[in-house]
């Protein structure tokens, strides 16, 4: 496995390694000991799966208090993963940093605690799964445009598809967030 550079102190971004032949793959999607070598923390509490089609846009979402850190890939498909920094004391508090996470380089970003998520599928269809280091709390759950002109995400062109929820998401500086 390979780790990868990130303009973002606190993210991970993991190149595993895939073995391929005329049949197929194998990789390893999460393995303790190797993730831990590189910064990712052992102890997931939850996995979750999505699958959007093309267009959507999921985000910017994140967890207040206790927070949640997510070991975040894409199964099926492709994705713009899109991650804000929401610390306050951070020199890039409300910069935000994208990759482009499939289901053919098998790349896995780790999303610490204080960083804001969201992305957009490129593909079809897309999975989208990821591990998480607490359980999902409704009481918990916050986020923000991700339209936000001060933010200045540069989503792919086209037409976005979002929730009702995301669309009516305050901008950044209408919230406070805990970090």
């Amino acid at each position: 496995m390979e780790r990868l550079p990130t303009r973002l102190d606190g993210l991970v971004l993991l190149a595993p390694k895939v073995h391929g032949d005329e049949r197929g793959f194998f990789m390893e999607t999460f393995r303790a000991d190797a993730w831990a070598a590189h910064g990712v923390p052992a102890e997931f509490v939850q996995d979750n799966h999505s699958r959007s089609r093309r267009g959507t846009v999921r985000g910017i979402h994140f967890q207040t208090s206790p927070g949640q850190g997510k070991l975040v890939r894409v199964a099926r498909g492709r994705v713009l993963d899109v991650v804000v920094d929401l610390r306050r004391a951070s020199p890039t508090y409300g910069e935000w940093e994208a990759v482009e996470l499939d289901d053919e380089r098998g790349w896995q970003l780790w999303i610490p605690i204080g960083f804001g998520h969201g992305f957009c599928v490129l593909s079809d269809v897309a999975d989208f799964v990821y591990k998480c280091t607490s359980y999902f709390d409704p009481a918990t759950e916050s986020g923000f445009s991700f339209a936000d002109p001060d933010v200045g995400i540069e989503w792919p062109d086209g037409e976005l598809i979002y929730s009702q929820r995301d669309r009516d998401a305050p901008r950044l500086a209408e919230i406070d967030p805990p970090f």
